[in-house]
Order: C-alpha cells, then structure tokens, then sequence
C-alpha cells in the first residue's frame, strides 16, 4: 500500500495576507471551492486576527459565514487570542491555529507578545477549542532561523513545541519562516522532537522557498518520518514581519514531488492548476511557480503537460 501524505492547504490565509492587491470575498470563497474540487482536505481559510492588522483578511467572518463547506474538508482558521477564537465561534468554524515562534524578537513584532505572553493568551482560546471537541494546530514560526536574532537550535523550536502540545494543541508545525533551513537542520530537528516525546503523526513542517531549499527540506522531513507539509497554491505567501521572507512552497510543486515519487496525497494536480491559475489572475500576475509554468509530466510519453 502507498502511503500517505497530508497537504495542508494555506494559500487563502497565508498566501493571501500580505497581498497588497483586495481580493473580493466571494473570490476567496471560489478560490477555496477550487482548492477542494483538486481533493485538498485541509484548507486554511482565514485569520482572526485584528482586522487592521491584516487588512487583506478582515473579512473573516464574511468569509466563513457563506463558505460552503464540502464534507470531510477542514477549514482551519488563525486566532491570537480568546478573542479571535469568540469572532471565530460565531463565524461557524470549527478548527483553529494558533501561532508563536522561538524568538521573543520576532513574536513581539509579528504578535505583540513574548513567546510565553502569546503561550498564556493561547490557553484560553484552547481550553474553549478542547471543550468542544474542535481540531486545533499550532505553528512554531522561526524553527530554524530568526530575522532579529540569527539561528535558532533545534533545541528551542522544540521547547516551544512541547509547551503548545502541554496547552492540548494535536498538532505542532515547525515554520522555516524565512526560508534559512536545510535538509539535514530538518533531519536534526525532527530526530531532536521524537527524542522529545513528540510523535511523528503530531508533526508538520511549513517551509517557505526564500532561497530555493523548501523540495529538498520536504524529501528530507519525508525520509525522516514527518508525513504532512504546508504548501500555497501559486507559491504565494510571504510573512509582513519576516524582511526578506518570499512566497510558501508552492502547492503544484509539492503534490508534482510527492506524486512522482510514488507518495499518496489525494491531491489532484490539474485542479490544483486550476486553482493556481485563477488565484493568479485574481492577484494580476502570472503565475510564476515551476510546475505551474511547465505543468506535469507524461512518463509514458515525455510530453510536457502545460494543459493539466
């Protein structure tokens, strides 16, 4: 049997939030739907965030209130706080995210907050999310490099990731958030978390493609046990408070890897095409991935396959 791999989708939210470019409500929505369609069944729809500081998705609760929402998809949502989690409630989601990073440094200008402030403004919104059964992440951004302060050991983007599963997270995901890590940090980081006590199947990595490393960070979490991998439809994406930080690992890119490889991920790479596509319109650019200009491939033929 094939195994499998997870794709959790982030484009609609991480993808998304430092586009300077509206992008109307209702052609998220689309955007989502398209997403699904491909087989995608974790989405990252929106934040909950204080609208100004996200003006791009300060349409949150808009925006949950008409998805349609296709059975046996989950549609995550960013809350900083309680308060994010009550809009959120409202809203009708019903899995969260929370976010922090290894450094006070970049906590406090990407949140507002030290690492452990932001870990005690989490426990409320968690301790609601556990009482009702919802399904619940969080993110440890800054896993191997910070833009203040410099690297960053294993050691501590595991501290911070056992203190988060301690507040009842089910899964932690490492962030490259600026694109600095490598394949053997990655092996070094995932052997340092199961030496840890934290298994593999409660473990994601997020790699983001600054300086072309994010595949061969992906190869590396795979041969290293790791089995689910953020990715953004189009590569888009980027972090307002990590200068330099460019676009996510592009979705097309890692399903062409995982499916050429012989890995299981459900995900269809056509209609993730599709998806990339339109999102790329809708931004007023080409799309600029290198699946998404070459398009897949025919091994039976060696034609390239531009029309997936």
């Amino acid at each position: 049997m094939t195994e499998r791999v997870r794709v959790y989708e982030v484009g609609p939210r991480d993808g998304l939030q430092n586009e300077s470019v509206p992008i109307p409500t209702a052609t998220k929505a689309r955007f989502i739907d398209l997403l699904t369609e491909a087989g995608l069944r974790e989405i990252e729809a929106t934040s909950f965030v204080a609208p100004n500081a996200i003006p791009q998705l300060a349409d949150a609760d808009d925006l949950m209130r008409d998805l349609v929402r296709a059975p046996g998809v989950r549609y995550p949502v960013l809350v900083p706080n309680l308060r994010g989690f009550e809009r959120a409630e409202a809203a009708g989601a019903d899995a969260i995210a929370v976010f922090t990073a290894t450094t006070d440094a970049f906590t406090t200008a990407n949140i507002g907050m030290t690492v452990a402030e932001s870990l005690a403004a989490f426990r409320p919104a968690l301790d609601r999310a556990v009482s009702f059964g919802w399904w619940r992440r969080a993110y440890v951004s800054t896993a191997f490099g910070c833009p203040y302060t410099g690297r960053v050991g294993p050691a501590r983007a595991v501290e911070v990731a056992l203190s988060l599963l301690d507040l009842g997270v089910d899964e932690v995901c490492f962030g490259d958030t600026i694109g600095v890590g490598v394949p053997s940090q990655v092996a070094a980081l995932t052997r340092q978390a199961v030496d840890a006590g934290i298994a593999l199947d409660r473990m994601a990595f997020h790699f983001h493609d600054t300086r072309g490393t994010a595949l061969a960070n992906v190869s590396a979490g795979l041969d290293a046990g790791v089995r689910c991998f953020d990715a953004s439809t189009g590569g888009t994406g980027g972090c307002p408070y990590a200068p330099g930080a460019a676009g996510n690992l592009a979705t097309e890119d890692l399903v062409y890897l995982l499916d050429a490889s012989g890995w299981e991920s459900g995900v269809d790479l056509g209609g993730v095409l599709t998806a990339a596509r339109f999102i790329a319109d809708a931004l007023g650019r080409p799309l600029t991935t290198k699946v998404g200009q070459a398009g897949g491939w025919d091994p039976a033929t060696g034609a390239s396959l531009r029309d997936l």
